[in-house]
């Protein structure tokens, strides 16, 4: 285990590991780098220094519509979502102790998907609607999940496996509707149930960011009882912890995140199940990795995106679609590595 930096403002005193420190500001930076660079790609190009001038307010307006009402909501819906799946997804798979888990598998990102295609094939609602309805679907569905997991408690295997039938029903039901969809209601939905960040505005960027600025703080209190419920429910109880209360609210704080970042910007698939795995691996044993994996899905979902724009332009490409291109081969690893542990992975 890293030594630890004993950090104090004021009255208030912490210690940080600078391994993890490190990882969190380099995968920031980086992100921060390509946010800015994506900045400047468009229908046409804008030279970084002129983006940095518009985006301290010394643009024309021209360039302060182009950069900060069409392109800047973009980038920070991207990281938004990015933060939000990552911190749920690493919620999710220390309370399963299982690194499979993550809500694209369990239901939440399925009902918000349900959702979204009722109102888009069935009643025609318009797009400011659709992220309304995500939220309502992805609540619902969290809300079945857990009562019919609920025997005594709520035990993370249990969970899993009753997301995972709950996925299945719910992706046949949503099968069927596209089925009866007329061809451009169809191609509509299709392309949301991808995950997109196309047409992005400051109304959805302020979706996520009140998510992350509520949701957020209370994940990385509940940190340390997180790290107890991984060692066991007896030994979780001899430390002092009530563990259906602890485990009730992080579940809600996982499907939260989950739920808002799929209403923002649809079910970008993998990177709640990736960069979890990757912040535990880059991690020292006994650190908290929860703001490790915010700042790599944030990394991940910008560079995918800027992956997405410019791997077939002039043509743009959902962001889902790189995403699932990059976090499908990790997955497969898991399960083989899985396979060859005899666990969970």
């Amino acid at each position: 285990m890293s030594t630890r930096w004993a950090v104090r403002v004021g009255r208030v005193s912490t210690r940080v590991d600078p391994v993890a420190t490190g990882i969190a500001l380099l995968a920031w930076a980086l992100t921060l780098g390509l946010a800015a660079f994506s900045l400047t790609l468009g229908d046409y190009e804008i030279p970084l220094a002129q983006v940095l001038e518009t985006l301290a307010g010394r643009g024309s307006l021209i360039m302060t519509d182009v950069v900060v009402n069409n392109r800047l909501p973009r980038i920070l819906v991207g990281i938004g979502v990015g933060v939000a799946f990552a911190v749920s997804g690493a919620i999710f798979q220390r309370l399963a102790r299982n690194p499979l888990v993550s809500p694209d598998l369990i239901g939440i990102n399925a009902g918000a998907a349900l959702a979204a295609v009722l109102m888009i094939t069935v009643l025609g609602s318009s797009t400011a609607w659709i992220p309304a309805g995500a939220l309502a679907g992805s609540l619902l569905t969290a809300t079945c999940i857990y009562l019919l997991a609920y025997r005594n408690g709520v035990a993370g295997q249990r969970l899993v496996l009753v997301g995972i039938g709950v996925t299945a029903i719910i992706g046949s039901l949503t099968a069927y509707l596209l089925t009866l969809a007329d061809i451009y209601a169809a191609k509509n939905a299709l392309l949301w149930l991808t995950g997109s960040l196309a047409g992005r505005s400051w109304p959805q960027a302020t979706i996520i960011g009140v998510a992350l600025l509520v949701l957020v703080p209370p994940a990385m209190a509940a940190a340390r009882q997180l790290r107890v419920l991984e060692l066991g429910d007896d030994l979780a109880r001899a430390l002092g912890v009530r563990i259906e209360g602890a485990r009730a609210v992080l579940i809600a704080i996982g499907v939260g995140l989950a739920a808002l970042a799929t209403a923002a910007a649809g079910p970008i698939g993998f990177v709640a199940l990736v960069a979890p795995q990757l912040a535990r691996r880059l991690v020292p044993e006994g650190v908290p990795s929860l703001p490790v994996a915010g700042a790599l899905g944030a990394l991940l979902v910008v560079a995918s995106d800027l992956i997405a724009r410019q791997l077939f332009a002039p043509t743009a490409l959902p962001v889902g679609i790189v995403t699932a291109f990059l976090g499908a081969p990790y997955l497969l690893f898991l399960l083989a590595r899985a396979n060859r542990v005899g666990r969970g992975g």
